[in-house]
């Protein structure tokens, strides 16, 4: 791998979304006689970005876009590729872009060869609660209505295609995400979802992935792990249990940073 993820002093400020995907990677075989690409990691994540209106020009006074490009690369080690943004959309009231992040991610190494997804960390910065919610379970509870709107994408998912999965939130030095893990795991049963079924929580058999960042050597780790069922492996699943997990993490009062690893069991 060409290039390493950066440090991320002031992360805070930053509001920086960051994800490590593992597995294998396999680059596409290429015609010419030197085999090289001719695009990168950086500069497909960035192209496609464009495309589908998710990158803030890096320009002063520009607007819209949820996004700005800060650094990407991809490789065929353990690690097969990492990407990182800086968030240009307000932290209050707005769902964590999570799943057009992820899509992207993946958009970008199916161009450039074959990935073997075992397993995916996310840092998803602090954020309030998306503020345009509704009523999403008999017994009154809400989440963002963004997340309900996408639920018919993943209604008629190959039934073959679910997994069991684990998913850890790791708090970091905050010890909030303990506190609110069984009203999380309450409310993943009780919200009217099939993305993923969640069968149990607990306070270790935690996934735990080598650091990213030199911000999650230096922090502490406060983690809950939930396991169940996912509709399917993929980088666009991932991203929609994230975003929610995220909403769901902030209505119950986790307002730092949480850094989520998942990884298939079968």
């Amino acid at each position: 791998m060409s290039a390493e993820p950066a440090a991320l002093p002031g992360l805070r400020a930053a509001r920086t979304l960051y994800a490590a995907l593992y597995g294998g990677f396999a680059p596409h075989p290429r015609p010419d006689a030197h085999g090289e690409l001719s695009q990168d990691a950086y500069s497909l994540f960035y192209a496609r970005s464009a495309a589908m209106g998710w990158l803030t020009p890096a320009r002063e006074g520009e607007l819209g876009g949820l996004w700005g490009m800060n650094d990407a690369a991809a490789g065929e080690g353990p690690l097969a590729a990492f990407f990182q943004v800086t968030l240009t959309e307000p932290a209050e009231g707005r769902l964590l872009p999570v799943q057009p992040f992820l899509a992207c991610a993946g958009d970008v190494m199916a161009r450039l060869g074959t990935l073997r997804l075992d397993a995916v960390k996310v840092l998803l910065p602090e954020h309030d609660a998306d503020a345009d919610a509704r009523f999403a379970s008999p017994s009154s509870l809400r989440t963002a209505r963004a997340l309900l709107d996408t639920l018919n994408w993943f209604g008629d998912c190959d039934p073959r295609q679910r997994v069991a999965a684990r998913i850890t939130l790791d708090g970091l030095a905050d010890p909030s995400i303990g506190a609110a893990a069984p009203a999380l795991w309450h409310w993943v049963r009780e919200i009217n979802q099939e993305v993923f079924d969640c069968e149990s929580w607990s306070e270790d058999d935690h996934l735990v992935l080598p650091p990213a960042t030199a911000f999650e050597v230096e922090a502490g780790h406060h983690r809950v792990t939930f396991r169940g069922t996912l509709a399917e492996w993929s980088l666009d699943a991932l991203g929609w249990l994230a975003a929610f997990l995220a909403d769901l993490s902030a209505r119950h009062g986790v307002h730092t940073p949480l850094i989520l690893t998942a990884d298939r069991l079968t």
